[in-house]
């Protein structure tokens, strides 16, 4: 039963990350799975949400709550958080724009980093010691209160001019 439980977790995070427009059985599985260790039944009941504040590129605080489960990328887009540039690859380890750093003891609980993650993370502005990619981050309830930084600024190709052309 607690597989069966797992898998439909695992199922109901991967519909809820479709925003690629890919149907959930052909689009890039790159995302890691939105659970990391055994998620009870009951994952994704009211007592299960975190509390995240991310210190914006302005110095605002902007506060959010997700679901057990979800990665900081979907709390993000989901909250309608105001983070210019955040995600614009929805996720699939494509870009480094959900950039952000952590606190030496939450980073320190987060799960290793993938050699795809750093491929991605050696892209990003302002990297630091306890950077790492939101979209890579899922979360737990250990989690909860935790601040999160959005570095100054972010490394976005959608922004790129290519000065080789001329108009």
């Amino acid at each position: 039963m607690a597989s069966t439980a797992r898998l439909l977790v695992f199922s109901r995070c991967l519909l809820a990350g479709s925003r690629t427009g890919f149907p959930a059985a052909t689009r890039p599985l790159r995302r890691r799975p939105c659970w990391v260790e055994p998620v009870p039944a009951r994952c994704f009941s009211s007592e299960d949400k975190v509390t995240v504040k991310f210190i914006n590129r302005d110095g605002d605080t902007l506060v959010a709550e997700g679901k057990v489960g979800e990665s900081l990328l979907d709390v993000v887009v989901e909250k309608n958080l105001d983070i210019d540039g955040f995600g614009a690859c929805e996720g699939t380890l494509a870009c480094s724009t959900c950039h952000l750093i952590f606190e030496d003891h939450v980073f320190q609980q987060l799960d290793p980093i993938t050699d795809e993650e750093m491929d991605m993370l050696d892209l990003a502005y302002g990297l630091t010691e306890t950077s790492r990619l939101g979209c890579q981050i899922c979360l737990r309830k250990s989690m909860n209160g935790m601040i999160v930084k959005v570095p100054e600024a972010v490394a976005d190709v959608r922004q790129a001019v290519d000065m080789g052309k001329s108009s």
